[in-house]
């Protein structure tokens, strides 16, 4: 195998386990977003020990939301950081949009308010118009522009089936200021063909959920974007904390418990939403279930898909409570 790729580049995201945080709304018809909780609900990820935290995402709900929204829900999340004396916490937000200008704004304005990175979707509105050519001069172009850096959003099914190859990717991974992928297509031959080509800093390749983390991180991968990271993200962190210990039998117990747990994220965004309010929100002092259901026109869930939800996610409860969070914070449900 030949030397791997390593030249400098942008700023690059740190490895770990990053949580898509989900958007938080009041129970009112017009569903505001509530930054108070957000804020809140910001914290307590963190003092978790999540690694870093990913906003206006698919699990963020950012195709729901308005430019003045995306941008109050990135101060909120950095000021949180700030008060909690961490102001290089890493944050990314979603960028994503259909046009080449209007996503440029959106990143000149993540950055704005706060963004370290953003995350970015290939347009998908007349996917059958799109030639391979395009997608990469979309990326370069927006790259070019973009006062953040980076990261590429692989996910075929928000985008009508565009699905970015480890060809495209690798092209794309030259650019100075793209700096990692978050695969969620879940293709772990891409990753493995992306690592055994690129050394980070250059270039990051992130699963795009924690129920194969660690295969990600044994096939040389950075840590993943997990929406489970939201009900339970003391144990979705702490398999990467294991294993870059070298606590590797530990880090394999609890996969095989997250993998499971992660089942009911598969099925539905409210599944995640609701599992949130119980194994969190309700623990943090954000009792109302209305605050995390989807924005309107999506409806919440029917009371057995709820309950199956609970039961699948069970398995990590009474583990998620007696793990650590970060050093030095405190968080509700366990030691510090």
């Amino acid at each position: 195998m030949g030397a791997k790729i390593a030249d400098a580049k942008a700023k690059p995201l740190p490895p770990g386990v990053y949580t898509p945080v989900i958007t938080l709304y009041d129970d009112t018809p017009t569903q505001p977003v509530n930054l108070e909780a957000m804020y809140t609900y910001c914290q307590y990820l963190v003092n978790s020990g999540m690694h870093g935290l990913v906003y206006l995402g698919t699990n963020g709900e950012l195709a729901l939301l308005t430019h003045e929204e995306r941008q109050s829900i990135i101060r909120t999340a950095r000021k949180a950081v700030v008060d909690l004396g961490l102001p290089d916490y890493p944050i990314v937000a979603g960028i994503s949009a259909q046009s080449t200008v209007e996503t440029i704004q959106f990143a000149k304005e993540a950055a704005e308010a706060g963004a370290g990175w953003g995350l970015l979707l290939p347009p998908s509105y007349w996917a059958k118009a799109l030639s391979s050519d395009a997608l990469i001069a979309y990326y370069r172009d927006v790259a070019d522009a973009s006062p953040i850096p980076v990261v590429i959003y692989n996910f075929p099914g928000v985008t009508s089936g565009v699905d970015l190859d480890s060809d495209q990717l690798s092209a794309l991974a030259s650019h100075p200021n793209i700096v990692a992928t978050k695969l969620t297509c879940g293709n772990v031959g891409k990753l493995t063909r992306l690592t055994s080509k690129f050394e980070p800093p250059h270039f990051g390749v992130y699963g795009g959920s924690s129920d194969y983390l660690l295969p990600t991180l044994h096939a040389g991968g950075n840590g993943c974007v997990t929406g489970l990271g939201n009900c339970f993200p003391k144990s979705t962190a702490k398999i990467y904390d294991y294993w870059a210990a070298g606590r590797l039998d530990e880090a394999r117990e609890l996969q095989d418990l997250v993998a499971n747990a992660e089942w009911a994220c598969k099925k539905s965004l409210s599944c995640t939403k609701y599992g949130a309010w119980w194994y969190v929100g309700r623990q943090i002092g954000l009792n109302d279930e209305s605050m995390f259901k989807m924005r309107k026109p999506y409806v919440e869930l029917g009371d057995g898909l709820k309950k199956w939800s609970l039961e699948t996610m069970k398995v990590l409860e009474e583990v998620e409570k007696k793990l650590p969070g970060r050093k030095g914070a405190s968080t509700v449900n366990g030691s510090s």
